[in-house]
């Protein structure tokens, strides 16, 4: 059986003969394997029915290679440095550099050159960095097999399986090989990945003929394919890139939709380039035309380009995701895709079953009774039978069933004989065994509707009797009676048979209705607080359930959910796709819904406008959790369910989502951050500066002095990813808004060239600076400007309110006092800098604050101004409106 990650488990099986040598199983993958007889295919694997020995698997790997699409990433270091200089504008800049080497000016190529090769290696820190957690990340949650090795069934990492293994799969797996049932038990897959069939495939023993397609191999499995019900063992043939899946694995693999987020980084990036590209070209033909020296202008002109460009975004979103998804991590909970950190907090509405998020999960066998309601050993005796003896999808229920006290009832009278495993159509398990006295019994238990269907008997005080329509209502009435007190309620029935020789479906009638067994899962203590600090973030949510609308109901009331509010899966089906999306707006409990319904109902909900979360780790929530916006499941959770989802919960509970949702809502505070100070000061200092070197009889700033500028304003900027985030930009999904954005970098650049203007006024007219003295000054008051803008953008209150991290606090201290020392450094002339006198440094300081002051008023003025538009939005759009005594939020 695959599973999620769990511990290895060893069960004894028949201990082959040694196996032979390591065979051809590429050769033999290349043949029609699937029409060859199983014992001459297992001899042309030369392996056995009971699977190869640990040390023949070990031969295999190193030699086949890993059972894996590709080859595992190994970036390394060197090939992620030299990534780094991929970006047109650094390679433009290097060539510029080297031409000044041959026109004498040398001393200046190298020190751009020294400034562009710091800057590649702090983004090569900061990405490497970033890569090699992320890969950390990724392998707590690799997937697991169970194949049998060395006599024992065991599990191992799915990379792990190799051609002659023997796969034990159940419902709920993703095949991880190709290869051919050797046997198996109602044992229906869907290959809807491979061949667009919707319905499951019958897979049995057999052989296929040699031209058969995909679809018409019924003795064949294939990788990336999913088992729906029954159990089977597979010989694996084919294993990696030697798959039917890895030969068109990317026409077949799910193209993952771009986030919001995702395109509005897409967008913000071609308008500053399209920005730049005007302005850098105006400048050099305007230098040239003046009459100003080619090089100088040219470098001036790239200079301005890599000033104008947030060359540090890639840099600064990997780190940042990154940092988040450690975080996550930590508190529990894993990334598998970094763009959904994003998206988890963008998420207005949460999508979910009740069972171990609003319940304990801990599910106990409260009461077996009889048809009348009455303590009932003998259905105790079934119900046991039943759960310990079928080997199909292990689940909460049967669980509860074994792990109930022992009564006295004798389980070594009976032995299995046959096994009807669990489908989500007839909602219901049997398994056949056999007492001392020869008598055959057919034990059904499941969902009390499927059970009553395939009854024409019910076991009374007085012995049996037909089950009429007095009867059905008796049992419909006791059902709903135990559901509104919360119980869990399924039925058992029985039949007898004599020397029956094997068992179906159709066995599954004339039976006779034996009791109920009532199972209780109490709310999860503390649940209604967590439901709380989900509405206080902005999030609703809406229970999407199997279970009957009664033990739902109570269920909602008992957490402080509405439960008037509530949706069957019958009356869903009589919806129309317009009708649906009407009705999801006024409805909190989905009941009695069947697996296909869900991704309906989250399609639905997401047409409203909202950002979906779904919460699922069963065998058919992988549709609904591609359809939302955010797909998330639990590290228990079967292979189908786990792969679907974007976020992986290491714990079923919801306060560890409640801290992913935080966690995601920093990062992309923290990323907004960055971008938010590169559309204020230091895009209005760029175009200060091009602006200037029209009307200046020399450059304001040197190509080295702008690098330089830009290096040093950076620097701060890596330890923006671990910045604090104000409690207030946590209380509502986060959204990519490119319209604020346009704003924010228009009314903080016009103010940062205002200030920009001002100075060249003070050095020219007050201080009558000379060239290399206004080149320093300006230098100097850029960067510290760009610096003050920092901690004003960093948040929405006033700076003094909100404290930043110790780092960037730290960091930009040093850069300020650096910038402001560089002139008086020996070194100085270097870059073209001379001491300031004091009168100009103060002159500098001074209209710094001031800048400052502006800035903070601008700051309030924007986002007071941009909050009351996007409630005038939010007023004409599809909206959430909060019950006033719910502690959930619900669509209205």
């Amino acid at each position: 059986m695959v599973t999620g990650g769990a511990d290895p488990t060893e069960r004894a099986v028949v201990r082959p003969a040694e196996p032979p040598p390591i065979g051809r199983p590429p050769e033999v993958a290349k043949q029609a394997y699937w029409s060859l007889e199983t014992d001459q295919l297992v001899g042309q694997l030369e392996t056995s029915t009971s699977g190869l020995l640990s040390v023949d698997a070990a031969a295999r790997l190193a030699k086949f290679g890993r059972n894996a699409l590709a080859p595992r990433s190994n970036r390394s270091a060197l090939a992620v440095f030299a990534r780094q200089f991929r970006s047109p504008l650094v390679l433009i800049l290097v060539f510029a550099a080297a031409v000044s080497v041959f026109v004498g000016e040398g001393h200046e190529a190298a020190i751009i050159g020294a400034i562009v090769l710091a800057s590649c290696i702090l983004s090569f820190t900061q990405e490497y960095g970033a890569s090699r957690a992320m890969e950390a990340l990724q392998q707590r949650i690799s997937r697991k097999a169970t194949v049998l090795r060395d006599s024992f069934e065991r599990s191992v990492d799915v990379e792990n399986i190799v051609p002659g293994d023997v796969v034990c799969l159940s419902a709920g797996n993703l095949i991880p090989v190709d290869g051919v049932v050797l046997e198996s038990r109602d044992f229906n897959v869907s290959e809807s990945v491979l061949t667009g069939e919707t319905f499951p495939v019958v897979k049995s023993a057999g052989r296929s003929a040699p031209e058969a397609g995909i679809a018409q191999r019924t003795n064949a499995v294939f990788t990336g394919t999913s088992v729906r019900s029954g159990t089977a063992k597979v010989l694996a043939v084919a294993t990696g890139a030697r798959t039917e899946f890895a030969s068109i694995a990317e026409a077949l693999q799910r193209r993952i939709p771009e986030t919001e987020f995702a395109r509005g980084i897409r967008l913000f990036g071609y308008l500053m380039t399209e920005i730049m590209l005007v302005i850098v070209i105006m400048v050099f033909f305007a230098n040239v035309m003046l009459a100003r020296p080619l090089i100088e202008s040219l470098l001036f002109s790239l200079a301005l380009a890599v000033g104008l460009t947030p060359e540090l975004l890639p840099a600064i979103i990997s780190v940042t995701l990154a940092r988040g998804a450690r975080t996550m991590a930590a508190g529990g909970v894993i990334v598998r895709r970094l763009d959904a950190i994003e998206n988890l907090g963008s998420m207005d509405l949460l999508c979910t079953d009740k069972t171990g998020t609003l319940t304990e999960g801990v599910i106990h066998l409260d009461g077996t009774v009889d048809a009348e309601g009455a303590a009932s050993k003998d259905v105790l005796l079934w119900a046991r039978l039943n759960a310990t003896l079928q080997t199909g999808l292990k689940n909460p229920l049967d669980e509860a069933i074994a792990g109930a006290p022992p009564g006295e009832e004798d389980l070594s009278r009976f032995s299995k004989i046959d096994e009807i495993p669990y489908d989500f159509v007839r909602k219901r398990l049997s398994v056949a065994v056999q007492d001392s006295a020869r008598e055959q019994i057919l034990i059904t238990k499941g969902a009390v509707q499927n059970i009553v269907e395939a009854c024409g008997f019910v076991q009374g005080p007085h012995g049996s009797t037909a089950l009429g329509a007095a009867e059905r209502q008796a049992i419909d009435e006791k059902f709903r009676g135990w559901s509104a007190q919360g119980y869990r309620v399924l039925g058992l029935a029985t039949r007898r048979f004599q020397n029956k020789a094997g068992f179906s479906r159709d066995d599954e009638t004339g039976m006779e209705f034996a009791g109920f067994l009532l199972f209780l899962d109490p709310p999860k203590e503390g649940v209604r607080k967590t439901l709380s600090a989900l509405a206080d973030r902005g999030i609703g949510v809406k229970v999407i359930s199997g279970d009957n609308r009664y033990v739902a109901a109570h269920l909602a009331e008992a957490v402080g959910l509405r439960s008037d509010r509530i949706m069957t899966g019958e009356d869903l089906s009589k919806l129309t796709k317009n009708g649906l999306l009407a009705s999801v707006r006024h409805t909190d409990l989905f009941v009695e819904i069947d697996p296909n319904q869900k991704e309906r109902i989250v399609e639905a909900l997401r047409r409203n406008g909202h950002v979906v979360g779904y919460l699922g780790d069963g065998i058919n929530d992988a549709p609904a959790l591609h359809e939302a916006d955010i797909g998330i499941s639990v590290d228990t959770a079967v292979d189908v369910a786990r792969e679907a989802a974007d976020i992986i919960l290491l714990k079923r509970d919801l306060d560890v989502l409640v801290r992913g949702v935080d966690d995601g809502r920093k990062t992309f505070a923290n990323t907004m951050k960055y971008i938010s100070i590169t559309t204020s000061a230091n895009f209005g200092n760029m175009i200060s500066m091009a602006a200037a070197s029209l009307y200046l009889p020399f450059l304001p700033l040197l190509a080295k002095q702008i690098l330089l500028n830009n290096f040093l304003s950076d620097i701060p900027s890596l330890a923006i990813a671990g910045d604090r985030v104000d409690a207030d930009q946590l209380r509502r999904p986060r959204h990519w808004d490119i319209h604020f954005i346009r704003r924010f970098m228009v009314s903080f650049g016009l103010v940062s060239s205002a200030f920009d203007f001002a100075t060249f006024a003070f050095l020219l007219l007050v201080a009558h600076a000379a060239e290399a003295e206004f080149q320093t000054a300006w230098f100097v008051e850029s960067v510290l400007t760009q610096l003050a803008i920092l901690f004003i953008v960093r948040t929405h209150v006033r700076p003094w309110n909100s404290r930043p991290s110790r780092l960037l606090a730290g960091l930009a201290l040093c850069v300020g006092v650096i910038a402001v020392a560089l002139p008086y450094a020996p070194f100085a002339s270097w870059f073209g800098f001379v001491p300031l006198p004091g009168l100009v440094l103060a002159g500098l300081l001074a209209i710094t604050a001031l800048y400052v002051l502006v800035s903070e008023v601008t700051k309030s003025w924007l986002f007071a101004h941009g909050s009351r538009g996007k409630r005038r939005r939010k007023a004409i759009g599809p909206h959430l409106d909060r019950a006033t005594t719910r502690p959930g939020r619900t669509a209205g």
